[in-house]
């Protein structure tokens, strides 16, 4: 469940937990286990029961810790695309994340933003050919040095490629805000809110959503327009900044809050 505005600006609610927003456990959406698909045993159906307390065990602990806060929305957004480059939507490329739906879903919200006028910015991540200026970064996730400076896989998809007016955010690490002047950008702007989309959920989109939060900006993430390589930490990150740094909010809800606001100046 996510954050829904009223009608006539900020939303407001509680956090959605995993089993609330998306029908529970990823396993259990894909179909379960196989054993339990053929039919399975007691002992399938005992663990099934144990999860589903599991489950109400987590949303009663973080409630009980106070993990129930919702952020108000502002009233001068800005959309940060978070990189969606073709190293992660090419089948052929080495970081493929196996699935595009969020990039189809970023590309009807950035048609909103540009319909409202809000500033739009869209990051991309180049390292020199020697790799240094990624620093630890690469040298963890060796697979970023092939990040370089005209390499096809750092490419924006056509998609949600910018247009000439659109910023553009050359980063090194995971955060859009590490080490760039994006917050002075959109300080200068007069932005408090910031509507993220991109990948990987677990990585750059919680990274930035975590710095955005940290620098004064309102963090709404959307749910159908970040991805990651695998359900489960995805679903998880997405639990977590709810729970503590941001605003996870639906594709549907962000479109129809672009759609009523004040025309650009």
């Amino acid at each position: 469940m996510a954050t829904t505005p009223s009608p006539g600006g900020p939303g407001q609610g509680s956090p959605a937990y995993p089993a609330q927003r998306a029908g529970g456990d990823p396993a259990q959406r894909a179909g379960g286990d196989p054993a339990q698909r053929a039919g399975g045993g007691a002992e399938q159906h005992a663990s099934g029961d144990a999860a589903q307390r599991d489950s109400g065990d987590l949303e009663r602990n973080y409630r009980r810790g106070g993990f129930d806060t919702s952020l108000p929305w502002g009233s001068a957004p800005a959309l940060l695309q978070v990189d969606f480059i073709r190293a992660y939507f090419e089948p052929d490329a080495e970081l493929y994340m196996g699935s595009r739906s969020c990039l189809d879903a970023a590309a009807r919200v950035l048609a909103s933003a540009r319909q409202a006028g809000i500033p739009v910015v869209h990051t991309r991540v180049v390292y020199d050919d020697d790799g240094m200026d990624g620093g630890l970064f690469v040298r963890k996730l060796p697979a970023l040095r092939r990040f370089t400076p005209g390499a096809r896989i750092g490419e924006t998809m056509p998609e949600v490629a910018p247009q000439p007016h659109e910023i553009v955010v050359t980063k090194q690490y995971a955060s859009a805000f590490f080490g760039t002047s994006l917050a002075t950008t959109l300080t200068a702007l007069r932005v408090d809110t910031v509507v993220i989309t991109g990948v990987s959920t677990s990585g750059c989109v919680r990274a930035t959503a975590l710095d955005a939060l940290q620098h004064g900006f309102v963090p709404l993430v959307v749910r159908e327009a970040v991805g990651d390589r695998h359900p489960q930490p995805h679903e998880a990150n997405l639990f977590d900044l709810q729970a503590k740094y941001a605003e996870v909010v639906g594709e549907q809800a962000v479109v129809d809050w672009l759609a009523q606001l004040p025309a650009a100046p």
